[in-house]
């Protein structure tokens, strides 16, 4: 697929994408970095594809940052995904290569690949976390799918090296919450810097928590726990004051989650937050079609807050 047909796929049928959400589905834009690996990136989070322009070089910049450049009026900053990822990634012809223009966690970015692919579909229940502990380069991967041919497709964390370049949001002092010593939070996300934001924030609220890497783990400890309640004969909700789901999670996404927990009559009575870094109009009206109860963006320590402590502190 060359660059104009890649754009074309982005802008084609975009109602049509916006449908996934609450399918269990995605499609991944697959590009390359000069080698035989191939990667993806969630097409909620690509905003175009085109040939690099001239890149203008600015003192101090961040590692792995080239440069920034003016698109329609903005400047954003060009990141090389080569230079954060294995060494044997080979030096990337930066006149020869392609744009890949990013907009999620309030940002908006180009990243710089070797060339891009296609788009494709797949089931969340298809893609799945890396099974071993990941450290390094390989740590950037937060899932992998498999291909019809038997390829395996890494899906960059792109989340976390934003981070890398642009730092992680320090969390300011916040105001403990007055809850009962029982009242816990739940909350799932497969992003390493989300969930340790999550952790900083409800540590600094003073408010307790259970958590989980993805959607089906979050789904099957969330029944535990509504099995446990049963069993002491009590409303889960009596302990457990908020769940809050990621949208995009392996094996099963935020929206299939909080659809499940809504036609659960044992989670009545709790709140469910989408914290996303996919905070379009279209990503909030999806999560309010599946029940959601409020949608939080990444990443803003202040804002998580004064999101989360209304549930807890109203329904303590």
């Amino acid at each position: 697929m060359n660059i104009i047909e890649a754009q074309a796929n982005l802008l084609d049928n975009i109602d049509a994408r916006t449908r996934l959400a609450g399918s269990n589905k995605m499609e991944i834009l697959l590009f390359s970095l000069g080698t035989r690996e191939i990667f993806g990136i969630n097409v909620f989070k690509v905003r175009e594809v085109s040939q690099t322009p001239k890149i203008t070089r600015t003192p101090n910049m961040p590692a792995g940052v080239e440069g920034v450049i003016s698109l329609r009026g903005n400047i954003i900053p060009v990141i090389a995904l080569s230079q954060f990822m294995a060494g044997s990634q080979p030096k990337l012809d930066i006149k020869n290569s392609t744009m890949i223009v990013t907009e999620f966690s309030k940002h908006t970015q180009a990243f710089l690949v070797h060339d891009v692919d296609r788009i494709i579909r797949v089931d969340w229940d298809k893609v799945r976390a890396p099974e071993s502990m990941l450290s390094g380069s390989q740590a950037l991967i937060t899932a992998l799918t498999e291909l019809p041919d038997g390829k395996l497709v890494s899906i960059l964390d792109v989340e976390q090296i934003l981070s890398g370049v642009l730092g992680e949001p320090e969390i300011p002092d916040l105001p403990s919450t007055v809850v009962s010593p029982d009242a816990y939070t739940f909350f799932a996300d497969d992003s390493v810097v989300a969930r340790k934001e999550i952790v900083g924030v409800l540590d600094k609220l003073g408010i307790k928590y259970h958590q989980a890497n993805n959607g089906k783990e979050a789904w099957d400890k969330l029944q535990n726990l509504a099995q446990r309640a049963s069993h002491d004969n009590e409303p889960l909700s009596t302990k457990l004051k908020l769940i809050l789901v990621d949208a995009e999670m392996p094996e099963m996404d935020g929206y299939v989650l909080t659809r499940h927990i809504k036609s659960d009559r044992r989670f009545e009575g709790i709140p469910v937050v989408m914290h996303s870094s996919l905070s379009s109009h279209a990503n909030r009206a999806m999560g309010a079609s599946v029940g959601v109860d409020a949608y939080v963006a990444k990443f803003d320590p202040v804002v998580l807050a004064d999101t989360v402590m209304p549930y807890i502190t109203d329904r303590g």
